[in-house]
């Protein structure tokens, strides 16, 4: 098979879909990769290392389009994709389609068949590409926070953890899901008071078994979300 990775032309993506280790595998498997020139340089991994792991290179981005019989991205398709696709062509990638009806028209008229990573599912509902944006999404949560509590961002100069002397602030994450759970872990890392409310007991008793002592967990309804908002 032949693998086809784009660069991604996302406004703001500057990941991309593969690695050097990635690469080696999937040819050592007997497939053929093929990565369009530049498709990892904002991600520090050069031509030279796709090279000496294995891929090919493609010259533009049509070309891996017109090439692979699978396509692996990190966003869904572009506009400027919509035309490149091939019937029976297969595109593995982050999809939500239930927000895209032109790309879901789009790839019905092409007839591709389109795996979105977010479906991929494993029994006890685990969802194992899912879960690693949902981590990442919590723990940059904070840094994005802390960093808009800055003067210079117009916040009011708190520091997350305080220091001897000043109290430190106080985070308030609705949900302890994925996202949630790690959210707060950083923010608790900081030295932050913690609160994570959410309608699940079981999963607050839990998070409360796990997380440090500056985290308290508390059953979320809309009196107790108006107080602590307050």
């Amino acid at each position: 098979m032949i693998i086809g990775i784009p660069k991604e032309i996302k406004p703001d993506e500057y990941r991309a879909a593969i690695t050097p280790a990635g690469v080696d595998m999937l040819t050592k498997a007997g497939h053929t990769v093929l990565v369009e020139a530049s498709a990892t340089m904002e991600t520090g991994i050069s031509n030279d290392d796709l090279k000496a792991a294995g891929a090919t290179l493609a010259a533009t981005h049509a070309e891996v389009f017109e090439r692979a019989d699978l396509i692996v991205k990190v966003k869904e398709p572009m506009p400027a994709e919509y035309g490149l696709f091939r019937p029976g062509q297969c595109l593995f990638t982050y999809l939500h389609l239930a927000a895209e009806r032109p790309l879901t028209e789009v790839l019905l008229k092409a007839k591709v068949f389109g795996i979105a990573y977010e479906t991929v599912e494993l029994p006890g509902n685990l969802k194992p590409i899912l879960t690693p944006m949902s981590e990442i999404a919590g723990r940059m949560s904070i840094q994005e926070g802390a960093k808009y509590l800055e003067r210079p961002q117009g916040g009011k100069g708190i520091l997350l953890g305080g220091l001897p002397g000043v109290a430190p602030a106080n985070v308030l994450i609705f949900g302890g899901g994925v996202v949630g759970s790690y959210a707060a872990r950083v923010a608790a890392a900081l030295g932050a008071r913690v609160t994570v409310t959410d309608v699940n007991l079981a999963r607050l008793q839990y998070l409360a078994d796990i997380m440090p002592e500056n985290v308290t967990t508390i059953l979320s309804n809309p009196y107790t979300i108006r107080e602590l908002v307050r």
